[in-house]
């Protein structure tokens, strides 16, 4: 399975995270899937996040392991860039697009072989200028992975998604993900985790999670304060993050996650952050996306209808 992982979803260490948090994890030698409950009743849903290509093989031995652990569906979303005929040989699989994914289809990934004057000719004029602006203001980056670096990483994860409203993980979720994957030290082929801060006047303005994995920087979790807005402290963050990568000899910087670049909604949650990554000068990559593959195809019916009802009841509850 090794030459197939190319993910840190697919990681064996991202597997042992997911079963601390009650999740349960089954490898193959194709593939790492998560077994989730639905409340309240036997069955399942499967999820495979960021794995290979599907074959035939690896549907049979998907479909297998479903009716085992009675899955009412599982969800695929391949860790392959969009392309026609991948998109027709999918379908000749059986695989139905998902009725509701979970992993973004876009995503931002810069060149970390550049150099960093090259890196910075790419960026939009104002990110550059927003990064001399911290730099004036005296903002520091700085790695901590103390308890207390940790703690200011889930006030600020906590402030930033109520402003921006959006769904976040809970803190055990956070805190669990931290135990298991922290590190001072690099092994590329381990995936592991790295808190940076940003600083101003002492205060904590931002604080973001990276993750190391292959030859690959991933920023999946980021926070920032509503304070001193005016340092620009989160640019600075992410151009020290690229430095970071870079001193590490990575290749690429995966900013895990972007909206579609043909007219994305500026009402989205998402569409500052999109903006924000954007101003890097990264390339935009479209993924083959999310697809669900039926094993039980009465009670998928019926779950797809209780699960709109149930976001419709979250939004307004929200």
């Amino acid at each position: 399975m090794k030459d197939q992982i190319t993910h840190p979803l697919q990681s064996i260490e991202w597997g042992e995270f997911r079963k601390k948090t009650g999740i349960k994890a089954i490898r193959t030698n194709d593939f790492q899937m998560t077994i989730h409950r639905i409340p309240h009743t036997s069955w399942t849903i499967g999820y495979v996040p960021k794995g290979p290509f599907p074959t035939k093989d690896m549907i049979s031995e998907l479909k297998r392991i479903g009716q085992q652990e009675k899955c009412i569906f599982i969800q695929l979303e391949p860790n392959i860039i969009s392309a026609e005929n991948l998109k027709l040989k999918i379908e000749n699989l059986g695989l139905l697009p998902a009725a509701h994914p979970l992993f973004t289809k876009y995503t931002f990934v810069l060149d970390l072989n550049k150099s960093e004057e090259d890196l910075l000719k790419a960026m939009h004029p104002k990110t550059r200028y927003n990064i001399k602006v911290a730099l004036k203001h005296g903002v520091k980056i700085v790695q901590d992975h103390s308890d207390r670096a940790f703690e200011n990483y889930l006030k600020l994860t906590e402030e930033t998604t109520k402003r921006q409203g959006f769904y976040a993980h809970t803190k055990k979720y956070h805190k669990l993900m931290w135990e298991t994957l922290k590190s001072e030290k690099i092994d590329t082929d381990k995936l592991t985790a790295h808190l940076f801060l940003a600083k101003y006047n002492d205060e904590v303005l931002a604080s973001w999670i990276l993750f190391v994995y292959k030859n690959i920087l991933y920023y999946p979790y980021g926070s920032s304060s509503i304070s001193h807005r005016e340092t620009m402290s989160s640019n600075l963050m992410m151009w020290e993050a690229i430095r970071f990568g870079k001193k590490l000899g990575l290749e690429k910087f995966d900013m895990w996650g972007a909206l579609s670049n043909n007219n994305p909604d500026k009402n989205d949650p998402w569409y500052g952050f999109h903006r924000f990554k954007e101003g890097y000068g990264p390339k935009h990559i479209e993924f083959l996306g999310s697809f669900d593959l039926v094993i039980n195809p009465a009670l998928y019916n019926a779950y797809k209808i209780l699960d709109k009802i149930r976001w419709v009841l979250l939004r307004l509850k929200k």
